[in-house]
């Protein structure tokens, strides 16, 4: 099988500048530094091989990388052609090196009704007439959909909202263990 070269990457002095001022920042993501130095090591005539070495990463993340700055390249061209602020170059740049949207379900709940489910674990369930002296999950869950809060949602979710509100007006668990 044949050793294929990497395909070299080219940056103008304004994308090497930038770059560098990420691996410079005090404050920017682990993640995000390392990939501006994988794409300012490939712009200097790195190997996939050796960027992988010298930052210990995957060779075939190095390639991953390398290959999606080529794709953004006429993008990051066109920018500086259009004359954008720093500011917006920057931000194009971090775009390009930021994680894609990953698979899976969306979020299932908006804030409102996470705060409403849990501002009706801070009732008295005999005000929603429900036979019961303490909220449980499942009774949360049933009165969150009469009331039209959300059209479904399970007894675990509850429980993860509650967990997560960490209120202070009432008993330190708003549920009876079932």
């Amino acid at each position: 099988m044949p050793i294929t070269k990497a395909l070299p990457i080219q940056l103008s002095k304004r994308q090497e500048t930038l770059l560098q001022r990420i691996v410079r920042g005090t404050t920017n993501s682990y993640r995000l530094v390392r990939r501006a130095k994988l794409i300012l090591a490939a712009a200097s005539g790195g190997s996939n091989s050796s960027i992988s070495r010298r930052l210990e990463l995957d060779r075939e993340q190095v390639r991953v990388w390398r290959e999606r700055w080529r794709e953004s390249t006429s993008k990051l061209t066109t920018a500086e052609e259009e004359q954008v602020t720093d500011k917006k170059l920057m931000a194009l740049i971090e775009q390009i090196l930021g994680d894609r949207p990953r698979p899976g379900t969306t979020k299932s709940f908006t804030v409102e009704q996470v705060v409403q489910i849990v501002a009706i674990a801070c009732e008295s369930p005999s005000k929603s007439e429900r036979p019961v002296s303490h909220w449980t999950a499942r009774e949360l869950a049933s009165e969150a959909v009469k009331r039209g809060i959300v059209e479904k949602i399970s007894p675990r979710s509850v429980g993860r909202f509650l967990k997560r509100s960490h209120t202070t007006t009432t008993s330190p668990s708003l549920l009876v263990k079932s």
